[in-house]
């Protein structure tokens, strides 16, 4: 409510001010409510808080939520609430065409975020705690035109120095009354528990020496994504059409980059080849430190659905880092479906880029260098530093660590009992099936990074083999221009992850096939055999043609990164396409294949400054 009350009070006020539409909103503000659906008085307070809101002149949309099972996994409700929550603000702001969303966390939040993972032994990146502004990419990818970019949605935090005190007297003062969430009082939940041990020390020393302690975590942040940001732009190799990097390590000169930085750099190169945006922890991320401080690199490494190697002919001063074949998650495939029917409203006109632009210039201004960062050396505790460093005082310290020892305890607890319902209650694994069918003219999404689409052509140049024969596709029969075109009436393709096999047959039609060979493949009708018997088909000279242009192509594509090209085939596993270097076994077949990641390199703009 604190929120709303501020942010209309500045759109409507100053230089910038806005105006009013017809029905009396202020132009370009959208509050969106989410319903959870947990209690059953939240649907009432949803439609009150609406009414509030309504009041103040913003227009308002109240969002429930959906769960698979009507409720959230047991144990998990609040992670489960959360991130079904941004969920819903990532679908309503992609139904709006909205690219800024404002959120309401305070320096309260940060405070809490801090104790919880100080108890989860984080380190002085996740001790920075949430950023000011930070991008959020949709997992949902049919959320998206085929062609679109995916540029993502802002988070913008503008209350992250504002205590919820201060919120509560700005809704007294401006006379907005506001809806308490019984589960906040829950002391089940981690959270709830540190929030009430911290009301518990609100003296102002306290308070205002741990809020010195996450800022000068947030200076260290934003020093440690400055280097690894320059790191990237100097020593990486992006191949975008093939979804692989490389890393020079030579230009990188691992030795003299500090552990910190080194381990943040290379977790973003892993977490964008692989697009599992999630943190690389513990004993890999020390494994991956060491890796690639051994200089020349002579060896392999798969962690975190990654795949390192010594890159060919380099001698191991660059390192390839490709997906993993190993990793089951890397060969999903999403089927894309059509863009969210409904009225778009465009509330905010592409603005994203130019406030990122601003954005990035202003926070440069304020990026530290070592000088004036600190707990780079992962040799003390933060708080112990901190201390050291007269950041907080002796009583502070002391309250810090008993708040984490008894979140310790807790934490404990829980994970024992969790270790005891598993034990009785097993699960089986369910395997992802290796390829899904594809219709002609749908698009898929393939390895969180493939956008691949097919169709059949209706006219094909006379150039590219003239031999007729019939597809039939959807009802109807359609001219295709090839002998041995291996599109049947399943009308369907399948999408799988390339195999040697693709390449030895590869090197076979380099080597004009015979027409017996074909025979033998099931490639080709006895009419059709008829029909090449009495003249050799221009097609079969067009494919062998194709196929040695492919192996050129295939021969610049390290071993490893070959492995996760996407490859079509029809329902009998025969070789269709391998779209990303124009191999097609039918000039009728028209693919198209785009390195379209969902989250970009270095994870999107954030600013913890």
């Amino acid at each position: 409510m604190a929120l709303c009350f501020l942010t209309a009070g500045w759109k409507t006020d100053g230089a910038n001010a806005v105006g009013k539409s017809d029905d009396g909103f202020i132009n370009g503000i959208l509050g969106v409510i989410v319903d959870h659906g947990l209690r059953e008085e939240s649907n009432e307070e949803a439609h009150i808080v609406s009414s509030r809101v309504t009041e103040m002149g913003i227009r308002c949309e109240i969002a429930k939520c959906s769960w698979l099972d009507g409720k959230p996994k047991q144990g998990h409700l609040l992670e489960e609430a959360r991130e079904k929550r941004y969920e819903v603000f990532q679908n309503v702001c992609t139904k709006h065409q909205i690219e800024v969303l404002l959120i309401a966390h305070h320096a309260d939040d940060q405070a809490e975020l801090f104790i919880l993972r100080l108890s989860r032994n984080s380190g002085v990146l996740g001790l920075a705690g949430m950023a000011f502004t930070s991008q959020m990419f949709s997992k949902s990818t049919h959320l998206y035109r085929e062609g679109s970019k995916n540029k993502g949605i802002l988070i913008v935090r503008p209350l992250l120095h504002f205590s919820k005190e201060i919120l509560y007297k700005i809704c007294q003062e401006s006379g907005q009354d506001w809806v308490e969430d019984p589960t906040n009082q829950n002391t089940v939940y981690a959270r709830n528990r540190i929030r009430m041990s911290l009301g518990n020390l609100s003296s102002y020393t306290f308070q205002s020496e741990l809020q010195g302690v996450i800022s000068a975590c947030r200076r260290t942040r934003a020093y440690v994504d400055q280097i690894c940001n320059n790191l990237i732009n100097q020593a990486v190799t992006i191949i975008d059409q093939h979804g692989y990097a490389i890393i020079d390590l030579e230009i990188l000169n691992p030795s003299k980059v500090t552990d910190i930085c080194l381990s943040k750099f290379v977790a973003l190169i892993l977490q964008y080849v692989s697009q599992r945006n999630r943190p690389i922890r513990g004993s890999t991320s020390k494994l991956l430190l060491h890796y690639i401080r051994t200089v020349p690199c002579k060896t392999s490494f798969t962690a975190a659905g990654c795949y390192l190697c010594p890159a060919p002919r380099s001698r191991g001063t660059k390192i390839l880092v490709c997906c993993s074949v190993d990793c089951p998650l890397n060969s999903k495939m999403e089927l894309i479906y059509p863009f969210l029917n409904g009225e778009q409203k465009h509330y905010f006109r592409n603005e994203l880029e130019q406030i990122i632009a601003d954005g990035k210039s202003y926070s440069n201004h304020f990026v530290p260098d070592a000088s004036d960062v600190h707990f780079l050396d992962a040799s003390e505790s933060v708080i112990s530093e901190a201390k050291t460093l007269n950041i907080i005082s002796e009583s502070t310290y002391r309250d810090i660590l008993l708040l984490k020892r008894e979140e310790i305890k807790h934490f404990k607890h829980k994970v024992e009992d969790k270790v005891d319902y598993k034990s009785k209650n097993k699960v089986e694994s369910i395997i992802a099936s290796p390829s899904e069918l594809l219709q002609p003219g749908k698009a898929c999404y393939f390895m969180n990074r493939f956008w691949i689409t097919w169709k059949l052509s209706n006219h094909v140049s006379v150039g590219e083999g003239t031999e007729n024969c019939v597809a039939d596709l959807g009802g109807e029969s359609q001219e295709c221009h090839s002998c041995s075109c291996r599109i049947g009436h399943d009308k369907v393709a399948e999408v799988r992850r390339m195999s040697e096999s693709d390449w030895l047959y590869l090197a076979k039609l380099s080597k004009c096939p015979s027409l017996d060979n074909l025979q033998q493949q099931k490639v080709l009708s006895s009419s059709t055999m008829e029909q090449i018997s009495e003249k050799r088909s221009l097609h079969l000279e067009n494919l062998e043609l194709s196929a040695q242009k492919a192996l050129e192509v295939l021969k610049s594509i390290p071993v490893a990164a070959r492995r996760s090209l996407p490859v079509l085939v029809n329902h009998q596993g025969l070789l269709l396409s391998i779209p990303s270097i124009g191999f097609k076994h039918c000039p009728c077949l028209m693919v198209s294949c785009e390195f379209k990641p969902i989250v970009p390199l270095g994870g999107g703009h954030s600013s913890f400054m």
